[in-house]
């Protein structure tokens, strides 16, 4: 039986991979009346008085939205929302079984932005946390923007942060393996995407001093037709417009990271770049080169997205960590520093004695990931003022 036929198998036996449990038992009147009325008036109460109450006295403290319109899942592109609900639903799975955390597969049935906005906001007193997945670019951009301005609990699209950290702590770990620091080498962006884009910022952000943006049709420049993070990105990194080829790039080029499609990367253009070099094909489910065409190419540090190969660079390994940190510290936001903070977490988390070529980063089944990532993620929420407590939780007290 295929991967695809278990899929369809499992989901048609269970009807989906998700359901909705008690957590304590309701056995007689006296139980409903606690559960219900009339005990529940008084949570009600206290809520009314003191809405952040809502975090410690319902579900809303432990449970995040996994939202989608569907415009650009996985490498399917515009399927649409009811179509996306398997995608939602997975990574409600991983939520649970990573972070401890109920998370909530919803899909809104609209591709104006307007509308998603509207909606989302209005759900927001229902959850303590946003999951934005699977949204067309631009537009992406401009809903978690005016998410994150609008609303008081933190947004995130995935897709772009997500990717980003683990992209970081992906290269992170390959510097340590070869013994390079990220100021110094030279690092290319295949992609110019919503995840690309971010992978850029996020580099930069942690020190990234010479990096190169590829699009399509070669090095990224202003040509009057980018997106504003496009622009905003070119301004930092190519203010003079220099344009070039893939090969160009690549000559010379220390880390080459791929978010882009599949089979992009070719042996020949991957022996232009310099010794101990880092290549990470991102593109899902096909990378941009496989493992054996690596292997030949002589690629000295290989990762993918995929659980098949070594060095699996996928955000399952961070935003299950993330939201929990975020969530144990009642946070209003993910900034820049819980983000950074998450990606030295993972890049930090493997020992001299573990770190190899074929093992620069831990991945999700790695039982330390998600305590790492949220002991990090909830000190900088803390540290940075994100968070609505000024403590760390006990359980991440030494």
């Amino acid at each position: 039986m295929t991967i695809s036929e278990e899929a369809i198998e499992l989901r048609e036996k269970n009807r989906g991979i998700l359901e909705t449990s008690l957590k304590m038992p309701v056995q007689d009147r006296h139980d409903l009346a606690v559960i219900y009325t009339p005990g529940v008036a008084e949570p009600c109460l206290r809520i009314k008085e003191d809405p952040d109450l809502s975090f410690a006295l319902t579900c809303r403290g432990n449970t995040v939205a996994v939202i989608s319109d569907g415009t650009r899942v996985l490498g399917l592109g515009d399927i649409g929302p009811a179509a996306a609900i398997p995608v939602m639903e997975g990574k409600s799975a991983i939520y649970k079984k990573f972070g401890n955390i109920d998370a909530i597969p919803l899909v809104i049935d609209t591709k104006d932005p307007e509308e998603f906005i509207q909606t989302v906001r209005l759900l927001g007193k229902s959850f303590a946390g946003i999951n934005l997945e699977d949204i067309s670019s631009p537009k992406c951009y401009d809903i978690e923007d005016r998410l994150k301005a609008e609303m008081d609990i933190p947004v995130f699209h995935d897709d772009q942060h997500g990717t980003a950290i683990a992209a970081l702590a992906g290269v992170l770990g390959g510097l340590r393996c070869t013994g390079k620091k990220i100021e110094d080498v030279k690092i290319v962006m295949n992609g110019a995407g919503a995840a690309g884009t971010a992978i850029a910022r996020l580099l930069l952000e942690a020190g990234a001093r010479h990096l190169t943006i590829l699009a399509s049709k070669g090095i990224l420049y202003d040509n009057g037709r980018l997106n504003r993070v496009q622009k905003e990105l070119c301004q930092r990194i190519n203010p003079d417009n220099h344009t070039g080829t893939f090969r160009d790039a690549v000559t010379g080029a220390d880390v080459l990271i791929g978010c882009s499609a599949p089979g992009a990367f070719r042996k020949e253009d991957m022996a232009l770049m310099a010794d101990k070099n880092i290549v990470f094909a991102m593109a899902n489910p096909v990378p941009e080169m496989m493992l054996p065409e690596a292997r030949e190419a002589g690629i000295y540090i290989f990762g993918t997205g995929r659980s098949d190969m070594p060095n699996q660079i996928n955000n399952s390994s961070v935003f299950p960590g993330l939201f929990r940190g975020a969530l144990d510290v009642k946070a209003r936001q993910i900034n820049e520093e819980m983000k950074l903070a998450a990606a030295y977490a993972l890049a930090d988390l493997l020992p001299e004695g573990e770190l190899s070529p074929d093992h620069v980063v831990a991945d999700v089944f790695d039982s330390r990931v998600p305590h790492a990532v949220a002991r990090a993620v909830a000190a900088a929420a803390i540290r940075s003022g994100a968070a609505r407590v000024s403590e760390m939780p006990l359980s991440y007290r030494d």
